[in-house]
């Protein structure tokens, strides 16, 4: 029959032994720390409140480099395209979402980022998606008519792409920004995941500075 004495010995070594196990991983979680899983915390785009010439600049400045790697790059037009001018707004690269906001007047309207599978037919017709994709449930009565406008105005071809988040490399990128229409051409660092970044373009009517407009006008019939 065991000594009863050796018992709370016992214990006391298998406290010991539980404890270095627990000191062990966190060392070890410590000295090797996952691996993070691309960029996650980038933004295309003006921030609130920012010079829009700061933000031309920056934009500018993203495009430095001898790389070949394709990046993630936000476009923003001089004003606003029907959705037939989009290829012709990509410098051939492969365009993968379509950014929409319909004009009102002193009224604040959605923005909304369609994404697009592969070929320049998918762009053209993504008004329709950006008409679904607008809410269905909102706060009051107006914010329903500004949706219910915007989708009509959507459906109809209205002039009103503000920009474009495209894929590739610097070089062609550069190109891009020179054409006629382009206002500015950001781009993320390669290294930049997919659906991990923000997207808010520098709108045609952003003349100074980056913030909302007023929000006290009518909203029309159609």
């Amino acid at each position: 029959m065991p000594d009863r004495r050796t018992l709370p010995l016992g214990r006391l070594a298998l406290a010991a032994a539980a404890v270095a196990l627990v000191v062990f991983i966190v060392l070890l979680g410590v000295l090797n720390p996952p691996r993070k899983d691309g960029v996650s915390t980038d933004r295309l785009g003006p921030e609130q409140g920012e010079q829009v010439a700061d933000y031309l600049a920056r934009a500018k400045a993203s495009l430095d480099g001898t790389d070949t790697a394709d990046r993630w790059a936000l476009v923003s037009f001089t004003e606003a395209l029907v959705p037939e001018q989009l290829p012709q707004h990509s410098g051939g690269m492969r365009i993968s979402q379509v950014l929409y906001q319909v004009s009102i007047p002193r009224v604040q309207t959605p923005l909304v980022a369609v994404p697009v599978p592969r070929g320049d037919e998918a762009a053209v017709s993504s008004a329709e998606a950006a008409a679904w994709l607008l809410p269905r449930i909102v706060a009051d009565q107006r914010a329903a008519g500004i949706n219910a406008l915007s989708a009509a105005r959507l459906r109809s071809g209205c002039a009103c792409a503000v920009g474009l988040v495209l894929r590739g490399p610097l070089d062609g990128l550069r190109n891009l920004a020179t054409q006629n229409g382009i206002r500015a051409v950001q781009a993320l660092p390669s290294d930049a995941t997919a659906g991990r970044f923000g997207v808010v373009p520098l709108l045609p009517d952003q003349v100074d500075i980056v913030r909302p407009g007023p929000d006290d006008g009518e909203v029309p019939d159609r």
